[in-house]
């Protein structure tokens, strides 16, 4: 009874006070998978278990990751990879950006561009590569609209999307306050709209990240593509996971910097970031 006295006479606040739990960086969270995977890969190299020639050591890689850097080597290859991506990219995304427009403005254009974009959409850039090398052989124009056409559709799709998500009754607002054509496209559409563009530009620059790979094995004579293709004639699988992590690093750069930018457009909007 006595307990129980003692017990009720503590002040509630101090009963039921928590200790304070000390959270993980958010971004050092992104680090613990990758850092598990290197450790084992490490142990089984180290045993002996698999051959060097068919999955080298993280060692082994980091060791020719400095020599390509050293030599001056790797950022050859970045550099040209990083270009063509850069060239193809911009071409395309900034093309379905304004086809996008058109057919998500006008129902007109829709009834005559978007049947025929859907088919074209279905098709894979493997399937169009002989087509690009019969029409502009091996040059770099080939490798740029390859890129191109892999960068089109997730920008043209989302921006159409994004266009016809609009809620029809902020054209009603537009009215009451008596917007211009103009400030109609800026102020409520394309403000309404922007997060499916963000959308479609971020999957447009990993779409084509990705497709820069299958341009550059397809006769190129520099680029990170073409270094991996080298290295796998001559059984230089170490310089191979140099290549493939290259390509990684740099594409989630260029998928945080989209994040980035499409937090600060959208810094108005508070939407759900899940949970705990």
């Amino acid at each position: 009874m006595k307990a129980n006295v003692q017990e009720l006479s503590y002040p509630v606040s101090l009963k039921n006070k928590k200790r304070p739990t000390r959270h993980i960086p958010r971004g050092v969270k992104g680090f613990v998978l990758p850092i598990v995977i290197v450790a084992v890969w490490q142990i089984v190299a180290d045993l002996g278990l698999i051959a060097d020639t068919v999955l080298p050591s993280p060692f082994l890689i980091v060791q020719s990751f400095v020599e390509l850097i050293v030599s001056g080597e790797l950022f050859g290859h970045l550099q040209i990879s990083v270009l063509r991506a850069l060239g193809g990219f911009l071409l395309g995304a900034g093309i379905g950006l304004l086809l996008g427009l058109m057919v998500g403005f006008s129902k007109r254009s829709e009834d005559y561009v978007d049947p025929t974009m859907q088919i074209l959409r279905t098709i894979p850039s493997l399937a169009v590569t002989p087509l690009f090398i019969l029409w502009f052989g091996f040059d770099e124009l080939s490798k740029i609209l390859l890129i191109a056409f892999a960068a089109f559709f997730p920008v043209y799709i989302n921006t159409f999307n994004g266009l016809r998500s609009v809620d029809s009754k902020f054209f009603d607002v537009a009215r009451v306050l008596e917007f211009s054509k103009k400030k109609q496209l800026t102020h409520l559409i394309l403000q309404a709209a922007l997060s499916h563009i963000l959308l479609g530009i971020r999957l447009s620059l990993g779409a084509a990240w990705l497709s820069l790979v299958v341009a550059e094995l397809m006769g190129s004579s520099a680029g990170v593509g073409y270094m991996i293709m080298d290295a796998r004639q001559f059984s230089q699988t170490e310089k191979v996971f140099v290549g493939i992590i290259i390509f990684g690093i740099v594409g989630k750069l260029t998928d945080s910097f989209v994040r980035v930018l499409e937090r600060r457009l959208l810094k108005w909007r508070n939407s759900f970031e899940g949970v705990q």
